[in-house]
């Protein structure tokens, strides 16, 4: 397994929609390991393919102790929305603001092996689906925003004590990234 680097906003991988996983194959394994070491590094509670810059419709989560990935995930939400909360994300470090998601969510797909897997959730992971089936997307939770607070992170995004920020975690982040090949560089 490796860590693997995070994309920043900018790039277009976030902004672009994930292709559908179409067969399930050892590589598909090694790119949900390697995510799942990858968030697990940053402390994230979910990590989405493209955020590693690959365009597949794949994530991994951890939240309150459930652990798992979903493959090609289809969301039924409820009607019902939670209470606005202050999300993040590990490709806009620094930047956080109060999202409204549904209360609960209803996500089927696949795991790695190709099997059907059917999750239900609510609250803090229900919001950590929604939120990484967004980046499937390319969606992000600035998208989101009400419209005074969108203004506010872009308006922080454009500063030039962003682009420090930025610069600042992907250096950090860079000491624990690992080779896909087996040596791994700071770990």
């Amino acid at each position: 397994m490796a860590v693997l680097g995070i994309r920043i906003i900018g790039d277009p991988v976030l902004r672009t929609r994930a292709d559908e996983v179409t067969e399930f194959t050892p590589e598909l394994k090694k790119l949900v390991a390697d995510m799942d070491e990858t968030m697990e590094n940053v402390d994230g509670a979910g990590l989405a393919a493209p955020q590693v810059g690959v365009s597949q419709r794949v994530f991994t989560y951890q939240v309150d102790g459930v652990r798992g990935h979903i493959v090609n995930p289809v969301l039924e939400l409820s009607d019902e929305l939670q209470e606005p909360a202050m999300e993040g994300c590990l490709s806009i470090p620094g930047i956080a603001g109060k999202v409204a998601r549904h209360r609960t969510v209803r996500a089927t797909g696949f795991d790695v092996e190709g099997n059907p897997l059917t999750l239900e959730a609510e609250g803090l992971l229900a919001r950590c689906l929604q939120h990484e089936t967004d980046h499937l997307d390319g969606v992000l939770f600035l998208d989101r925003l009400s419209a005074a607070d969108r203004k506010a992170a872009w308006r922080t995004l454009r500063a030039g004590n962003y682009n420090a920020t930025a610069s600042s975690t992907v250096t950090q982040r860079a000491s624990a990234l690992g080779s896909s090949f087996g040596a791994g560089m700071g770990r």
